[in-house]
């Protein structure tokens, strides 16, 4: 057992935000949240060049049933579209993650559709997600608003605010507030706010 194994067993909450280590540190990681040992709840690790290599690798920890973490930031991590279909596996999985942060990636339209598959799933029980420029468009948003009003979806925050989701990617996310099916409380948008100002009669708030 490697002594950052040892390490993580000691703290509930963990950041290695900008230690600007490999994605091939992403074994050590797995090594400490998949360990039945580990009672790690938060890890961060944003501003790290992870990648889809190193994503690969950190599910593989995710999706073990002895793996406790709840909340897991991956700030501007040079994630990618192809990272969001090894994070998908997470989602459908039994996990206890709850609240997963992806702000600054270029995640764009189509890793979100594939985030928005992974929301729908019965299994997801994440509740935060921060979106925060990924590149969405209104294409995204509409992945988006489909996964909001799943029966199965409980997903409470959502942050998508400095993206692009046009007027209609607007109107579809702010119809969801009067959903029934859905459970959002609060839905982030600073840009989707400037679009209502800029196009004044285009939703009745």
């Amino acid at each position: 057992m490697n002594g950052f194994c040892c390490i993580c067993f000691l703290f509930l909450h963990l950041s290695l935000a900008g230690c600007n280590f490999p994605s091939a540190f992403c074994s050590n990681l797995v090594s400490a949240i998949q360990s039945a040992n580990s009672h790690l709840g938060r890890l961060d690790l944003s501003y790290n060049k992870i990648s889809a290599t190193g994503m690969n690798k950190l599910c593989d920890g995710l999706i073990s049933p002895y793996c406790r973490l709840k909340k897991l930031k991956l700030k501007r991590c040079v994630l990618t579209k192809t990272s969001c279909l090894y994070l998908v596996t997470v989602l459908k999985s039994n996990s206890h993650l709850r609240e997963l942060e992806l702000k600054s990636n270029d995640l764009q339209d189509s890793g979100v559709k594939q985030l928005s598959i992974g929301l729908q799933d019965p299994q997801c029980k994440l509740e935060i997600l921060g979106l925060s420029g990924c590149m969405i468009t209104e294409v995204g948003c509409r992945s988006l608003a489909s996964a909001l009003t799943s029966n199965t979806g409980h997903l409470r925050e959502l942050d998508l605010s400095y993206n692009h989701p046009g007027d209609l990617g607007v109107k579809l996310l702010y119809a969801k507030k009067d959903d029934p099916s859905c459970k959002l409380e609060t839905l982030q948008y600073v840009l989707i706010l400037m679009y209502i100002i800029l196009h004044v009669g285009i939703l009745t708030l």
